[in-house]
């Protein structure tokens, strides 16, 4: 229910909408792809974490196999985006409020003018966090209480969508009656979605039961079922939605301003009203306020875990780590985090801007996933394995293959963007390493070579790729795909060559000890 609660979140208030005016119908298709690229991560990631159970875990398995630089890079991508969840969470549910048609919510038509957030806006996002690091300041337990009862709620408004839109307009025809018309933008843009239309974004809250594993119980068991059920849950209703939202729209609608042409503010509570049901926008204006309350309120507890795990990694400062001693929640790092996504607000002041920086960073740390996975399969054979996967060796490269074309996906010049935003990282990592010694650092280096160059790699094929992609179409659509999948493979392949047992290594084969398995396979 905890990843449940924080897959549902503003991704479908939001989703549906933005991929149809990249993709037109054919956005039923991105979903899927989405929910194929993140379901091979995940897929790598329940091995990691069932070996590996413990607070922030995402932030610390490439520094298990390869060293304190590659772990600091992954850590960082990962916070960058966990941080920005915040905020757009935030940003949904004031976006969603400041439409509300009640008289005596006249009040909120303020926080939005021309599009853009107003300065009374700016305060109640700045608000919403406030209260999601509150909730957080208080135990696991209120925490678990809390998003348990509003995934109920999350689910139950989706699924009386997908019903009451569904008996109200019905009109298959909008998916065309011809591959042109389901496709009216090309293929590109159906593969574009995935990423700057928020789909790979919506299902990025898979990691929230990684990162709380020492928390959960019977990891072993708990890590890979809570993943596999939400997951599965959630592609479910989201295509659904898709669906429904695709079919519902007059066609007159679409004849006049084409899929790319329809502007809601509130999408599906904007539509509800358009069908006449006024009842049911009364409980869409209220679950848009329910939903990102639900996801904000769970990713500001999986943020704080991200950066207390960067300090035990010694590369932060210690009072990020500290846990409460009566709570055991890292509450310096909650504030710090609230602090930074009121900052993010002001950078980037909308969901749809905030959704491909989430996307990007977030997809750049899961790159890491699969080559550690397949490299402690070469370090250590022996290690405890509750889930070890059959597949592993023929998913792990698919997976970095994956998560390489969607970060392509994002687009030039969003890609070196973020990737700048990694690198406003490595001072911290350099002013530690000289603190501690520079201890095994030769090595490090050496063995995060691989993603440092990649870094280059994926940024020069953003600028020189097709123009379908922002780029300047020196590798021309699709054959930009064969040069990411071809170049991904080699750099997987490089990274997983460059393993080394570190002290880091020999750290984790304590926490693995510790592992209740029954030596089975899956």
């Amino acid at each position: 229910m905890l990843s449940l609660g924080a897959l549902i979140g503003s991704g479908w208030l939001f989703g549906s909408w933005e991929a149809t005016k990249v993709a037109g119908p054919a956005a039923i298709i991105s979903w899927v792809i989405g929910a194929v690229v993140i379901g091979a991560i995940a897929y790598n990631y329940v091995e990691l974490g069932t070996m590996f159970p413990q607070s922030g875990g995402m932030s610390k398995y490439a520094q298990i196999t390869h060293g304190s630089l590659l772990g600091f890079v992954a850590a960082w991508a990962n916070w960058v985006s966990l941080i920005a969840l915040i905020p757009i969470e935030s940003i949904a549910a004031v976006q969603y409020m400041s439409s509300w048609p009640w008289s005596w919510a006249t009040w909120t038509h303020s926080f939005f003018s021309n599009g853009q957030l107003s300065l009374t806006g700016y305060v109640a996002v700045g608000f919403f966090i406030l209260v999601f690091t509150l909730l957080n300041y208080w135990s696991v337990d209120l925490l678990t209480r809390f998003t348990s009862f509003i995934s109920i709620f999350k689910i139950g408004i989706p699924a009386l969508v997908i019903v009451m839109f569904t008996l109200s307009a019905f009109h298959p025809g909008n998916y065309g009656h011809s591959i042109h018309e389901f496709m009216p933008y090309g293929t590109a843009p159906i593969f574009a979605a995935t990423t700057v239309a928020g789909i790979i974004f919506s299902f990025n809250a898979f990691q929230t039961v990684i990162n709380m594993g020492s928390e959960i119980k019977k990891p072993e068991r708990n890590i890979g079922l809570g993943i596999a059920i939400s997951l599965g849950i959630a592609t479910v209703i989201y295509l659904l939605l898709q669906s429904t939202y695709i079919t519902s729209i007059d066609p007159s609608v679409i004849a006049k301003y084409g899929w790319h042409g329809i502007n809601f503010q509130s999408p599906f509570a904007d539509l509800a009203m358009m069908l006449g049901l006024y009842w049911l926008s009364v409980l869409l204006y209220m679950d848009a306020f329910v939903s990102p309350f639900g996801t904000g309120v769970s990713f500001a507890a999986t943020a704080s875990r991200t950066l207390a795990a960067m300090v035990s990694n010694n590369h932060m400062p210690k009072f990020l780590g500290k846990l409460d001693n009566h709570y055991g929640t890292p509450r310096m790092a909650m504030v710090v985090n609230a602090v930074l996504s009121m900052l993010l607000v002001v950078i980037f002041p909308s969901w749809t801007a905030l959704a491909s920086v989430i996307s990007t960073s977030t997809l750049i740390a899961y790159l890491t996933g699969p080559v550690s996975v397949m490299s402690l399969r070469k370090m250590g054979p022996d290690l405890k394995r509750p889930f070890k996967g059959k597949l592993m060796p023929f998913m792990a490269p698919v997976a970095f293959v994956l998560a390489s074309l969607a970060t392509y996906w994002a687009m030039f010049p969003t890609t070196l963007e973020v990737i700048v935003v990694i690198a406003l990282g490595l001072p911290f990592y350099f002013f530690y390493e000289k603190r501690l010694g520079f201890p095994n650092t030769k090595n490090a280096f050496r063995s995060s070579r691989w993603m440092l160059v990649y870094l280059v790699f994926i940024s020069v094929i953003s600028f020189l790729g097709s123009k379908e992609f922002n780029g300047l179409n020196w590798f021309r659509y699709p054959w930009d795909f064969v040069v990411v999948i071809i170049g991904s493979l080699l750099f997987y392949v490089w990274g997983v060559r460059t393993s080394f047992k570190g002290r880091y290594f020999n750290e984790a084969l304590t926490l693995n000890d510790t592992v209740v398995t029954d030596d089975s396979e899956n």
